[in-house]
């Protein structure tokens, strides 16, 4: 007797390691789709030759162009900043805590003494001024 044998190839696709990839890539898609874009304070800093890069982990008030006061990023009337620095919680004395202070260009000095007096006044000594590295043009430059 004699038996026919059929030669049959079966193709296989594995759809496993496909599936793993859709998976990564939905689950990357998720992700990155829902952080929230917080607005922030738009400013223009004034510039400077002799900046130096400082990293400051305490805290920061921020001084818009209109005379909007902020403390890490929370609007503070500015007749309320002194309240709003003594309700900072800081496990240091506040002596050592670093302060960042972000002024626009265009905000008043007025308005930046009123800070510096408030941050005095609460025990915040250590300021350091945030500024942009590159100077910035002077008005009616210089032209030959």
């Amino acid at each position: 007797m004699k038996f026919k044998r059929k030669l049959e190839t079966r193709a296989v696709i594995d759809l496993v390691p496909m599936i793993d990839v859709v998976f990564q890539l939905i689950l990357f898609f998720l992700v990155s789709t829902t952080f929230a874009v917080l607005p922030g304070i738009g400013l223009e800093l004034p510039g400077s030759t002799t900046a130096e890069g400082t990293r400051t982990n305490g805290v920061t008030i921020t001084v818009s162009r209109a005379g909007e006061v902020y403390v890490n990023n929370a609007e503070v009337p500015p007749d309320g900043l002194d309240a709003a620095l003594e309700a900072l919680a800081v496990d240091v004395p506040r002596e050592t805590v670093p302060v960042s202070l972000e002024a626009d260009d265009e905000a008043t000095n007025g308005m930046i003494v009123r800070v510096l007096d408030s941050l005095r006044r609460t025990g915040f000594t250590g300021v350091n001024l945030r500024t942009t590295t590159a100077p910035r043009a002077e008005p009616g430059g210089g032209g030959t």
